[in-house]
């Protein structure tokens, strides 16, 4: 089971000494278009055998741009063992409306 959190509260976990890892599963054509700044691109079909850079005891929130495909990472994660994963609620798209600003990528 996975949970999801909103915009303004991924905000606000950034910018504490215990940020979670937050990672982009939308493909590279969409991130080329922007993303949360020091998000991890991982697209979706590639989850799988990427596993291995993800913490499974550290907390991990995932997006896309809707909320749609992060919600199946997450369910893929949790039945992994990642205890702390979280799915953005209303993707990028939510992180824009709620007025937060997209920069660049780390890879």
């Amino acid at each position: 089971m996975f949970q999801t959190i909103d915009a303004l509260e991924l905000s606000r976990l950034m910018q504490s000494g215990d940020a979670p890892r937050v990672v982009d599963v939308r493909t590279a054509a969409e991130v080329s278009r922007g993303t949360i700044g020091g998000a991890l691109h991982i697209e979706l079909s590639t989850l799988p055998a990427r596993l291995s850079e993800l913490d499974s005891d550290a907390p991990v929130v995932v997006f896309c741009q809707s909320g749609a495909r992060s919600a199946q990472a997450c369910a893929y994660l949790a039945e992994r063992g990642f205890r702390r994963a979280f799915n953005l609620g209303g993707g990028l798209a939510g992180w824009v409306r709620a007025g937060l600003p997209l920069n660049g990528l780390d890879r």
